[in-house]
């Protein structure tokens, strides 16, 4: 039985040069979970493992069927609430907003993940937030992006780099700051971490 890896067959996606690009990826399916809080703290830790299981549940019921996947890197979008205008570094990590997203391949669809979802509440009894995983479509329409490396401390450089492409574009914001974390930051030096970092954008008025 193939594997189907979404980070080869969608190369673009996953793996963007170190310069800005200008992208648009269509509408795309993901496992996802919402929530609010300081990026690794305790809620975000216990989103991102029902977020797996539910995922891993997926993959084990589309392998029964014939249709085996690589279970993808985490991404998240991230914002603040209305009319808070400070830099990221300024806001208080627990006041930050998150959806936490896996890609899936277009036959794992709602129906799908509403039984991985079932199956996963029924075996992880134990896990919170299992309930609260769903099947988002997005379509972030026209979309900068490039590859951050480096720790997550050092990125406003990386998006300096961003805003300075989308300025000589004619460009600005149409959505939330979006990462892809292609680094297990556990096991790698932060110096070699890995994160595409991406705008949804607009011509500017």
């Amino acid at each position: 039985m193939e594997k189907i890896d979404l980070a080869k067959l969608h190369r673009r996606y996953y793996n963007p040069p170190a310069s800005p690009v200008l992208e648009n990826f269509g509408t795309v399916p993901y496992i996802a979970i919402d929530g609010r809080g300081a990026p690794t703290g305790p809620v975000h830790n216990a989103a991102i493992q029902a977020q797996y299981s539910v995922a891993y549940a997926a993959k084990f019921a589309a392998k029964a069927q014939g249709n085996d996947f690589v279970v993808a890197k985490q991404e998240g979008l991230w914002w603040f609430d209305d009319g808070e205008k400070r830099p990221a570094a300024q806001v208080p990590r627990e006041q930050w907003n998150w959806t936490l997203l896996i890609r899936v391949p277009e036959f794992v669809d709602a129906e799908a993940l509403g039984d991985a979802v079932s199956a996963s509440a029924s075996k992880r009894p134990e896990l919170e937030y299992i309930d609260q995983v769903y099947f988002k479509e997005l379509d972030e329409g026209d979309c900068v992006q490039m590859m951050h490396h480096g720790p997550f401390e050092d990125e406003p450089q990386t998006v300096a780099a961003m805003n300075q492409f989308m300025a000589g574009h004619g460009l600005e914001y149409n959505g939330e700051h979006h990462e892809i974390y292609l680094s297990d930051i556990r096991r790698v030096p932060a110096a070699k971490w890995r994160t595409v970092l991406r705008y949804p954008v607009r011509p500017r008025c």
